[in-house]
């Protein structure tokens, strides 16, 4: 659905899901776009996502000292705050909807953006028309984010390839650390990602240049215990030492996950909360060897806002995707998430912004495609290599203070 008209109107900005190291690059981009379009008399962002904007408490990013803003760019997590709240049903259950609606015209917000993954879309486009039902004219955009890289549509996502960067300079760095000893030694790295396993996956650029894991498994493949174990006595038979990369989301031909943690808790959305996988399979490997030092290390939370690590392209593309979203929403578009297509000229990687409506990607999530596992379904296949690479290069510039990273330090003023 696209509006020609001049709107004008407030903007909400707000962040959701999981952080990333570069989410705060995309706040920047949109805030910045937005503070600079005439068609936007003012900028709030909201604080923790949508729970900001249902209990009024949003930020006034115009009285915010524009270098704090720009140090955005080089801040980690999310600023304004992130939640997992799942928007029900507007058929079955209209309150949040009327509370939104509400607030939206108690400051004249006429444009609304919303930076996250899959569930975040389905607020997006919950939203969207919900507005178009009632007849409140807002124009609503959708800000892609995730270090999963499952979103729909979208080449790749902002977020992934700094965490990807991340993983594959860790595994490098345990390759490097679990081979200093003359002794027999495996160990097993558990990395994110439930039902997709591109995160885990880039622990293969690790192999590819030349200190990575032995052996990747993704859960695009259903795992096997018996196949586990035999891959890791061939590769300890020949080198008497093994280094294992597990997506957490591995799962049995059933359907259950490996992990012993998966009935622990659930988030916001219902989905299991997974982990302890790399100590499951350590202790399993440990009773079936017996006498080798079997060590098992989870990732966890360090994968997903390692500034320190970011990637260069991933930070400038992540502005990009806030600003676009702005310019396109002012231009007259809605109802829509920017997405990257990516353009290869003269072997050359170049990103492009495309618009994607939200009912499409909402709710669909984008693996792995099998051809980029190798045969044997342990490892990564060319394919993968040539397409993660670009994603993480560059060198961000980033302020420090006593060698230490300068953060932004907004006031963080609240609407009346």
């Amino acid at each position: 659905m696209e509006q020609q008209t001049t709107l004008k109107g407030a903007c909400i900005i707000g962040q959701s899901g999981g952080p990333t190291a570069v989410i705060n690059a995309s706040a920047y981009g949109a805030i910045r776009a937005a503070l600079d379009a005439e068609a936007i008399t003012k900028v709030y962002g909201a604080e923790h996502g949508i729970k900001g904007v249902l209990n009024d408490r949003l930020y006034v990013m115009d009285e915010e000292d524009p270098a704090e803003l720009e140090l955005l760019r080089n801040t980690p997590s999310s600023e304004l705050g992130s939640c997992r709240y799942k928007m029900k049903d507007p058929d079955k259950d209209d309150t949040d909807y009327k509370r939104i609606l509400e607030i939206f015209k108690k400051y004249d917000v006429r444009y609304f953006f919303y930076n996250g993954g899959n569930d975040s879309m389905d607020t997006c486009n919950k939203i969207s028309k919900y507005c178009q039902k009632v007849g409140y004219a807002c124009r609503v955009m959708g800000i892609p984010k995730t270090i999963d890289n499952d979103l729909f549509g979208t080449d790749h996502c902002p977020g992934f390839g700094s965490a990807a960067k991340y993983i594959a300079t860790s595994c490098m760095e345990v390759s490097k650390d679990s081979t200093v000893y003359d002794t027999p030694q495996i160990t097993v790295v558990e990395i994110m990602g439930r039902h997709a396993g591109w995160l885990a996956g880039s622990a293969g650029l690790a192999t590819h240049f030349g200190a990575g894991p032995d052996l990747i498994y993704l859960p695009e493949l259903d795992f096997s215990m018996e196949q586990f174990y035999a891959d890791v006595e061939q590769v300890y038979a020949r080198k008497n030492k093994v280094l294992i990369a597990v997506s957490e989301g591995i799962h049995y031909a059933d359907g259950r996950f490996v992990s012993e943690a998966e009935v622990s808790a659930t988030d916001g959305f219902g989905h299991a909360q997974l982990g302890g996988l790399a100590v499951r399979l350590a202790d399993a490997l440990k009773a079936r060897l017996g006498g080798v030092k079997v060590r098992g290390i989870e990732l966890s939370l360090l994968q997903r806002c390692g500034a320190h690590l970011a990637s260069g392209t991933d930070l400038a593309e992540a502005e990009l995707a806030g600003r676009a979203a702005v310019e396109a929403a002012v231009a007259g578009q809605t109802d829509r998430m920017v997405a990257f297509r990516r353009v290869t000229e003269d072997g050359q990687y170049r990103c492009e912004v495309e618009l994607l409506p939200l009912a499409d990607v909402a709710n669909y999530e984008k693996k792995v495609p099998l051809e980029w596992i190798n045969a044997a379904g342990n490892g990564m296949a060319q394919g993968f290599i040539d397409y993660a690479l670009p994603l993480i290069q560059g060198q961000p510039e980033r302020p420090t203070v006593a060698s230490l990273p300068r953060y932004a330090k907004l006031k963080k003023v609240l609407a009346k």
